[in-house]
């Protein structure tokens, strides 16, 4: 009885100190590359991106009303500053199992759809998502490129109104990388994102 009551007490420590040490990147931190699967059937990297100075991955999916409201800025994100050396690389996070509208075949039909000029990957295994820490859709990570690698300078939101709908809103992603290309400092560098909690695949939580 003693032996399994150390067995089951090691165990939970384990996953505690998993938990402690899986809790994402934050500002500052360098970003490490990953490669998944666009809508294209090609596999995508940021170091794909030879003349990069940074990107913007966000992390959304087709379902979530929030991502929705979000699609045409994520769009125009993209469309502002890909050929600025920061473009967009969207990623589903989703198990479709758990959530069948976010599946690999519906994600292409609504990149096509939809007319994306930046990637729409899936994170198959969630392990991308793990390591980024993303807690919602969307969720944004800015990173630039630097000689030590892909340093996170952003994480949040893309702005502070959902509903599209405050004509003075705060731009948060739009000022991170414009401060980057400006050589300045980010002033608002991590806000809480807004969005549907990510649907894990329940074999692997």
């Amino acid at each position: 009885m003693k032996k399994y009551l150390a067995i089951m007490i090691l165990a939970v420590a384990g996953m505690v100190a998993f938990k402690a040490d899986n809790t994402g990147y934050k500002v500052g931190d360098v970003a490490a590359d990953f490669k998944l699967k666009n809508v294209d059937g090609k596999m995508v990297s940021l170091a794909n991106y030879k003349q990069a100075k940074g990107y913007i991955v966000v992390f959304t999916c087709n379902h979530c009303p929030y991502a929705q409201a979000y699609e045409s800025r994520i769009m125009d994100l993209d469309k502002m500053y890909a050929s600025k050396g920061y473009p967009v690389i969207a990623i589903s996070p989703n198990d479709p199992v758990s959530e069948p509208a976010d599946s690999f075949d519906n994600m292409k039909k609504l990149a096509a759809q939809k007319g994306y000029t930046f990637p729409y990957t899936i994170d198959e295994t969630q392990n991308v998502t793990r390591t980024y820490g993303a807690k919602a859709t969307p969720h944004v990570y800015v990173l630039q490129k630097t000689a030590k690698g892909n340093v996170v300078q952003y994480i949040g939101a893309i702005d502070n109104d959902t509903e599209g709908t405050n004509p003075n809103k705060v731009k948060y992603v739009e000022s991170a990388v414009n401060a980057l290309l400006d050589g300045k400092a980010i002033t608002t560098s991590s806000t809480k994102a807004i969005g549907c909690s990510i649907k894990w695949n329940k074999e692997l939580r």
